[in-house]
Parts: C-alpha cells; sequence; structure tokens
C-alpha cells in the first residue's frame, strides 16, 4: 500500500548546452580580425642604413624600396631597378594613397637615391621618405 511509483519520464537522459551559435560568433570574430589585419611587405633584402637622430618608426601601410649598396632598386625580395619604379609606385597608388619609403645603403651612391626619390615623385607619390636608425646610446 504503501508502494513509491518510479517515475517512468526521460528525466535521467542528460541535456546539453548548445553551442553552435557560440562557434557562430566565434567564426565571425574570427573572419573579422583576418580582414581588418594589415600586413607589412618587407623589402626582402638587408640594408645598412644611416643613422638619423629624427629618425622615428615606419608607417604600416607604405611602398618599402630598398636601395642596395651595389645600386640595386629592390621592391618584395626581386630587383625591379630604376625603370621598375615608376610603374609600380603608380600601381600601387591606384589602390590607396601611401607614402613611399626608401630603405638606402649608407653606402649607395647618392644620385641613385635622388634618382629613387624622382622616380617614386613622378609617378605621383606625395610623400616619399628615407629610413634611417636611431644612433644607439
Amino acid at each position: 500500500m504503501g508502494r513509491f511509483r518510479e517515475s517512468t519520464s526521460d528525466d535521467s537522459s542528460e541535456t546539453g548546452i548548445d553551442i553552435s551559435p557560440l562557434m557562430d560568433c566565434v567564426f565571425i570574430l574570427l573572419i573579422f580580425f583576418i580582414v581588418t589585419t594589415t600586413f607589412v611587405e618587407e623589402t626582402g633584402v638587408e640594408v645598412d642604413k644611416p643613422q638619423a637622430a629624427s629618425a622615428v618608426r615606419l608607417e604600416k601601410t607604405s611602398i618599402l624600396l630598398a636601395l642596395t649598396e651595389k645600386g640595386d632598386v629592390v621592391y618584395g625580395g626581386r630587383a625591379i631597378g630604376i625603370s621598375g619604379v615608376r610603374p609600380l609606385v603608380k600601381r600601387m597608388l591606384q589602390q590607396e594613397e601611401v607614402p613611399v619609403i626608401v630603405q638606402a645603403d649608407q653606402a649607395a651612391p647618392s644620385g641613385l637615391l635622388v634618382r629613387v626619390i624622382d622616380e617614386a615623385k613622378m609617378a605621383g607619390a606625395v610623400k616619399v621618405s628615407i629610413a634611417s636608425r636611431k644612433p644607439k646610446g
């Protein structure tokens, strides 16, 4: 008479948390950060830059050209020569108005440096800078 009735409902099955909306949010954030990240393209050669007391950090979005000791003009790891500066800068400036930064070796001929700057300006570059390093000490 005093028997307890056992529950026959499905209360014993485990209920899980649905994490699919959380995964959607994580993937959306991941895509957002990938798309908004800016990548700095290096010149591809090591240049011994001259020292300057007024040296400042490079801008993240800029056209980096390297002028080596031998007089080669390099962009993105490949030599483009003095004749390749104007078409490259003109093409890059069509996408976005960015500064041109020349990383000239301190032993590079100064006449060639002037020609590289001149070619960049003739391509439409408004701001052309020369990269230098801060003196140690």
